[in-house]
């Protein structure tokens, strides 16, 4: 496990080391942060590929940087060569601007480790997805890895070669010269970019109606970063040294057959006798064997069949092959159509994106997320168009991950929530309410989504108000209870109130009875039933609206009117309304079936209440009666005081003080008793002392008192015999 640790961590401080010798020092840093190495293509693989920023305005870009370390093994004077080739590339994409090259964001820097420019964001180079992985890091990108191409990226990818072929030869006369795999590069969006221009030729006539171009014979002792890729150049460029944009047609064919074989060309080149592998390959091109191109789909099979052709009038040229069947494929024309819409007016757009609904879903997840959704937000600053994109936004919005959406779709919609004109895009955010309260964070839902619903409450056009209250209920449940308490209620309430339209007045005390649920009891009789006292007006689905609240709070078991209000307050306000001349008989039937209801149940309460109180009151009366017997009956009872009276007549007689203290506690105790409330309402018979009980009692006391006084007294007193 330690060394498996040790290695990555190697493999980490390698990779940072190489970005930190080769980039710094170059002017590049100087502008853009340099991050992760992502990625490799250009001729030979040489250019790294990493993902960077723009210092100032943080853009997102991709910094190309040529390491000069990799050709240390050469003279100074091959050296030389290979940096001057390489910066002829650079220098060329440049100047050429189309949406098909790929696009220079800064110019080339030279330091003395590297070469280095910087492009708009780039995911990988074609040969990188094809499973070239020369150049890259260790271990190889995931996303690179498991990268497969879809058939409508590769339809579209191919038709994009042909229309940055078609610019070359007929925009610019200019010849590639080393068109291939590791020259495609795949921006961020997925766009197939043509770069590599190391060995392009231009016309030497450009005035001419017919260009004419004039190569280099191929050196093999040059180096190979010196030279263009030999299996997909053209035969005529090697054996004949001639070329013209038929060359660059070949050169498509073979790219073709390696998109279709997992990266292979045609024929393998044996670069170290090249001549003797081309003459072979003219054999191998004038007989074509059917099982070479079988894995090619059919239906441009024979184009490229014409491509590879040894004869190079034969070839399709690049604006015939954009126009080829294979290449009308619903998805390749959707994508195309996007690239150009710059050239579209606003009817044309709105037209296309009605239409774009029912292509979508015929499209795989990721070319809709990372082609079609940015060329639908960037179309967010065209107010006229918002309409028409928003509901292809949000139906892309629905197949999103929640981690998806909040990245790559939110962004570009928060600033759409906010915009009130024109109104459809407050009609298309209601329908679609319960995305975006499932999938947009509480903080997000609190600061843009539910002030936009509060908007559309109190919104100007009726139509506004109407839906956003019938849909509503449908999302109430998402809302968060303090907001819907303090911010959304109070507004519907002032709807009702404030609107001269009978529609919004109704659907608001609809909306109320629907999202009574989701409020608590106390809340709906302090502010929703006093609130439907001050509604003026007396239509008849006025009055019923009133009356479905009422009916809605009183039977809802989380809810119910207590009695006190049914009787003060709710059932005069239904009785008055039930006799409105506006009312049919089936209203009126149903407000006396509320009413007989609520009548019905308070009656049954208030008996209740009236019964247990009758039975409780009972019980209390009884239970004074017994008191006052308990009472007779402990004044009948001969205490120990009453005892010595009896017996000692007016005899005085001298305690001591313990004696005295004694007899206090006694007396006290006694008189807690009598005054204590019997246990049970039912009588208890204390009970009465016997003639044998007094009597020891008396000896008992009278024998103590005779002892205390014979001490002190000369007299005594005679005690009769029982």
């Amino acid at each position: 496990m330690e060394s498996m640790l040790n290695k990555l961590k190697s493999t980490v401080t390698k990779v940072t080391a190489d970005v930190t010798s080769a980039v710094m020092g170059n002017p590049v840093t100087r502008e853009f942060e340099v991050g992760r190495h992502i990625a490799s293509g250009g001729p030979g693989m040489s250019w790294r590929i990493y993902n960077g920023t723009k210092k100032s305005t943080k853009q997102e870009v991709a910094v190309f940087v040529f390491d000069k370390k990799i050709i240390d093994r050469y003279q100074k004077f091959e050296k030389d060569q290979i940096i001057d080739s390489l910066k002829k590339g650079v220098q060329q994409l440049t100047r050429l601007r189309h949406p098909r090259l790929l696009t220079v964001q800064h110019p080339l820097e030279e330091s003395r480790d590297c070469l280095a420019f910087c492009t708009e964001p780039v995911f990988a180079s074609l040969a990188n997805v094809l499973g070239q992985w020369d150049n890259l890091p260790s271990p190889v990108p995931t996303d690179i890895k498991e990268y497969k191409l879809y058939d409508v990226e590769t339809k579209y990818g191919l038709l994009q070669v042909s229309e940055g072929l078609s610019f070359l030869h007929s925009g610019v006369k200019m010849v590639h010269g080393n068109l291939c795999a590791e020259n495609i590069i795949l921006n961020k969006s997925g766009a197939w970019k043509i770069m590599g221009f190391d060995f392009s030729i231009s016309s030497s006539n450009p005035s001419d109606a017919e260009p004419k171009y004039v190569c280099k014979e191929w050196d093999p002792n040059l180096p190979p970063l010196c030279l263009a890729n030999p299996e997909y150049v053209a035969p005529e460029y090697i054996l004949s040294v001639s070329c013209d944009a038929a060359s660059d047609m070949y050169s498509l064919g073979v790219l073709i057959h390696a998109v279709f074989n997992e990266g292979k060309p045609v024929f393998q080149v044996n670069k170290q006798d090249i001549f003797k592998s081309f003459s072979r390959q003219l054999d191998q091109l004038s007989h074509l064997s059917p099982g070479l191109l079988s894995q090619i789909p059919e239906e441009v099979r024979e184009h490229v069949k014409m491509l590879l052709s040894l004869t190079s009038n034969v070839r399709p040229d690049a604006d015939q092959m954009t126009k080829i069947p294979f290449f009308d494929d619903v998805g390749a024309m959707t994508l195309q159509y996007f690239d150009s819409l710059f050239q579209r007016d606003n009817l044309q757009k709105s037209q296309f994106y009605k239409s774009l609904p029912k292509v979508l879903p015929k499209l795989p997840k990721r070319v809709v997320v990372y082609r079609i959704l940015p060329a639908l937000t960037s179309e967010f600053v065209n107010p006229d168009m918002v309409p028409f994109i928003l509901p292809n936004v949000l139906l892309i919005a629905e197949e999103c991950t929640k981690e998806e959406y909040v990245r790559l779709v939110l962004p570009d919609l928060t600033p759409v929530f906010k915009q009130q004109e024109p109104v459809q895009i407050l009609l298309i955010f209601l329908q679609k309410m319960d995305l975006l309260l499932t999938k947009t964070p509480p903080e997000d839902i609190k600061n843009s989504v539910l002030p936009m619903v509060y908007r559309a409450v109190e919104a100007p056009s009726i139509q506004i108000q109407e839906l956003c209250l019938n849909i509503i209920p449908t999302f109430a449940n998402l809302i968060e209870y303090p907001s819907m308490k303090n911010a959304l209620i109070p507004r519907i309430k002032s709807a009702c109130l404030q609107t001269s339209s009978l529609a919004v007045r109704v659907n608001s005390l609809v909306c109320l009875g629907k999202i009574l649920e989701y409020l608590d009891k106390w809340f709906v009789i302090d502010e929703i039933l006093p609130f439907l006292q001050q509604i003026p007006s007396r239509e008849p689905a006025v009055l019923m609206g009133i009356l479905g609240i009422y009916k809605c709070t009183f039977t809802h078991k989380k809810l119910g009117i207590p009695k006190e209000h049914l009787a003060g307050k709710s059932l005069p306000h239904l009785v008055s309304l039930s006799i409105d001349n506006n009312l049919n008989l089936s209203q009126f039937t149903s407000f006396m079936a509320v009413i007989r209801e609520m009548m019905n149940r308070m009656e049954a309460e208030h008996k209740t209440k009236l019964e247990q109180l009758h039975i409780m009151q009972e019980q209390q009366r009884s239970l004074n009666i017994n008191q006052m017997n308990q009472s007779e009956e402990t004044k009948n009872t001969p205490n120990v005081v009453d005892v010595l009276t009896v017996v000692w007549g007016n005899v005085q007689v001298s305690l001591t003080l313990e004696e005295k203290q004694r007899l206090a506690k006694e007396q006290e105790q006694a008189a807690k008793l009598r005054s204590q409330q019997p246990l049970a309402p039912q009588s208890v018979k204390p009970a009465t002392m016997t003639p044998q009980v007094t009597h020891t009692l008396y000896r008992g006391i009278m024998g103590n008192l005779l002892q205390h006084t014979a001490s002190s007294s000369d007299s005594f007193i005679s005690l009769p015999s029982s």
